[in-house]
């Protein structure tokens, strides 16, 4: 069932840039442009009680807690302090066991895991607070390294703008490309900058990797279709190649072949998703060489075969998605 309800929980000490990534995600009337009107709802402890905000303003709900149940999804975000109140957290733990989708930005995180919704579950929160969610939730599995992690009817996600991604995606996972591209544009943000259809961890493309490091990254992305081994990319770097993979690691988190086969299966999916090249011809612009290969890598890490991923998200040619041979 596509999502169409959707409340933001507000409470005291709210952050108020990720509350306005949910509110520009799906609080927006973007029917004009063909994208379904959410009906959207700021849920507070008390209807019309004003909250402080973290950056020195107010804000007042039109709604209050009971309208948390019966939503589809529940957005959460940044919520600063950990005295969060009961009635709030019953009613998340209400909500999610009414079947709605629970998703948090940055700190939101642990607003789910006081309600319970954490316990031995995969999920991210900003980097600053990752020790912490796990520290006071141990059963969690906290990813680090991450911008989102996608649980099914749980998503977490990163500080800030990752909350963007988040949002995004799921947007997407509900209601495909061309809904999430035609809000994208209107946000003047990529339409993902990584997510896809399976409940699963995505790692993107490093954020933070170093000055010195980063040429290196770019050569590998604009070169995806050539051979690599660690061998050629460390004669390139002009390093030996055990410190070359030890740099790559401790930038990026993955071994170097690891991370070109990670990044040959995004540019695939981009091909899928925005062109009408083949299978073959894919396979060889994304570096695989052979169809057989790209499924292979593409099912291990996506989830599904190239043919049904095309399926399921391909672009339509509407305008600012036209497909290219």
């Amino acid at each position: 069932m596509p999502i169409e309800k959707v409340s933001a929980l507000v409470l005291d000490r709210l952050a108020v840039f990720e509350f306005g990534v949910i509110c520009e995600v799906f609080g927006i009337d973007r029917s004009a442009d063909g994208v379904p009107n959410f009906d959207f709802k700021v849920c507070g402890p008390e209807p019309g009680m004003p909250l402080r905000t973290s950056v020195g303003a107010t804000l007042i709900p039109d709604h209050g807690l009971d309208d948390l149940v019966g939503a589809d999804l529940v957005a959460i975000p940044a919520i600063g302090g950990s005295d969060y109140l009961p009635e709030a957290l019953k009613a998340v733990r209400a909500a999610a066991e009414a079947g709605a989708i629970i998703l948090t930005v940055c700190s939101g995180a642990f607003v789910a895991g006081e309600a319970g919704l954490l316990d031995g579950r995969p999920c991210t929160t900003h980097w600053m607070h990752a020790d912490e969610l796990a520290r006071r939730f141990p059963t969690a599995r906290v990813d680090r390294n991450v911008l989102f992690v996608d649980d099914g009817n749980l998503i977490t996600s990163a500080g800030t703008a990752a909350g963007i991604d988040a949002c995004l995606h799921l947007v997407r996972r509900e209601l495909g490309s061309e809904i999430t591209n035609k809000i994208a544009r209107r946000m003047v943000v990529p339409p993902q900058r990584d997510g896809g259809q399976r409940q699963y961890i995505d790692q993107p493309i490093p954020v933070r990797c170093s000055e010195g490091f980063a040429p290196h990254l770019d050569w590998i992305l604009a070169n995806l279709d050539k051979p690599h081994t660690v061998a050629s990319l460390a004669r390139r770097a002009s390093m030996s190649a055990r410190t070359f993979a030890r740099r790559f690691v401790e930038e990026t988190g993955t071994t170097p072949m690891q991370w070109v086969t990670d990044q040959r299966v995004l540019y695939a999916r981009r091909l899928l998703e925005e062109t009408d090249l083949d299978i073959d011809r894919i396979a060889e612009r994304s570096g695989f060489g052979t169809a057989t290969l790209l499924r292979h890598h593409f099912r291990r890490i996506i989830g599904v075969t190239p043919s049904d991923y095309r399926r399921s998200f391909a672009c339509s040619m509407d305008p600012g998605c036209a497909k290219t041979a």
